[in-house]
């Protein structure tokens, strides 16, 4: 054995972690319309997508936190608002997804006696983190006799995928309580950007990946996963159905016709990647538009919008004018990278209380969110 295919075969060994293919949990269809009014309605349909474990590694070592984009050797890429919404079904304009989290107990107590008439012991709990074991043991024993325990029911549903495909982490057995101010007006819940949530932590996932004494990485692998095979198609395996919406749903158990494909190593990822040329990256448009309906597409008026993605602590940039060329327009020289300070790298950890996001962030969210339906 040479010396470079001994080091590939180490290489390959020190893979960070990505083995997380949890799926939405089922509903009762009592609860339909309930859900889709909160706008979670799209994203409880998804299925297992199983992962790519060597894929996900050789796109972390090409992303870069200074800039929030994947770096190929035809320019830059990433997620994007639009790839949200297309993916996941998720709401991506609206009321940024923030407010004051307090690591205490029994703040988190008082949280859920109110969504829930009920209270999870300390047993129940991690830290601010309530088990999932207890949300879906809660659900399902909810009797939907009434609105209020509808409601209820949808609460704890929403929590679950909280929990599990949109900010779970990397046990997938929790999910933080701090989502539960943001459930108590049910009508408002729709009104949260939950989708450019969902891509902050996203990226959060991504720059933490980049470190050297990282292990594993969390964050929506089945957002992450999608994008790569819908814009990288010469990564993916066939797709089940490829006019399929949700198009997560497309690679649902897609290891059951694509046996050979789990085995692909990280050597095979990176020469694949080496070697991409103009027109191996594709635009949203390829798809059908009569396969997306109308509802995910009317979200297009802030998909290229250049706005800090927010999700409570974790503030991350939507770097589209790096990225143009996913919208099918001209890449011109793009901006200066974006210094998002101390924020770029707040953490939920101790008993400490984090304050809402600073007030510039969020300006400037909604600012350019007005000026792009100005302009629309």
């Amino acid at each position: 054995m040479d010396i470079y295919n001994e080091n590939v075969i180490l290489q390959d060994l020190w893979m960070l972690i990505c083995d997380h293919f949890l799926s939405s949990d089922p509903y009762n269809p009592i609860v339909e319309a309930h859900l889709r009014e909160t706008g979670f309605d799209y994203v409880s349909h998804i299925g297992v997508v199983q992962c790519q474990s060597a894929m996900i590694n050789a796109l972390i070592e090409r992303w870069w936190p200074e800039t929030h984009t994947f770096h190929f050797p035809i320019g830059e890429c990433a997620v994007s608002l639009e790839d949200v919404a297309m993916i996941l079904g998720l709401p991506t304009n609206g009321i940024p997804v923030t407010g004051p989290t307090m690591s205490s107990f029994e703040v988190l107590e008082a949280e859920c006696l109110h969504h829930f008439g009920v209270a999870p012991r300390k047993t129940d709990c991690r830290g601010s983190f309530i088990k999932l074991t207890w949300i879906r043991g809660l659900k399902d024993c909810t009797v939907l006799t009434d609105d209020i325990q509808i409601q209820r029911y949808v609460k704890c549903h929403i929590m679950l995928l909280f929990g599990t495909i949109l900010f779970g982490d990397k046990s997938g057995a929790a999910v933080h309580w701090k989502f539960l101010r943001l459930l108590r007006n049910f009508a408002g819940i729709i009104q949260f950007s939950w989708g450019s949530a969902c891509l902050a932590h996203l990226n959060r996932s991504l720059c933490k990946a980049t470190r050297v004494d990282c292990k594993e990485i969390d964050g929506s692998l089945t957002l992450l996963l999608t994008w790569a095979w819908i814009r990288l198609p010469f990564l993916a395996p066939i797709p089940g159905n490829p006019r399929l919406f949700l198009i997560a749903n497309r690679w649902c158990n897609w290891e059951r016709g694509n046996y050979a494909y789990r085995y692909h190593t990280l050597a095979h990822y990176r020469r694949l990647l080496d070697d991409m040329q103009e027109g191996h990256v594709y635009g949203i448009d390829h798809i059908e538009p009569d396969v997306i309906p109308v509802d995910i597409r009317q979200h297009s008026v802030v998909c290229g919008a250049t706005v800090p993605l927010i999700s409570f602590e974790c503030v991350e940039w939507h770097a589209s004018d790096r990225f143009r060329r996913q919208f099918g327009l001209i890449q011109g020289v793009p901006n200066q990278e974006r210094d998002l300070g101390a924020s770029h790298g707040e953490v939920l950890t101790g008993p400490k209380k984090i304050s809402p996001t600073p007030s510039r962030v969020t300006t400037c969210w909604r600012k350019l969110l007005r000026k792009k339906y100005h302009a629309s």
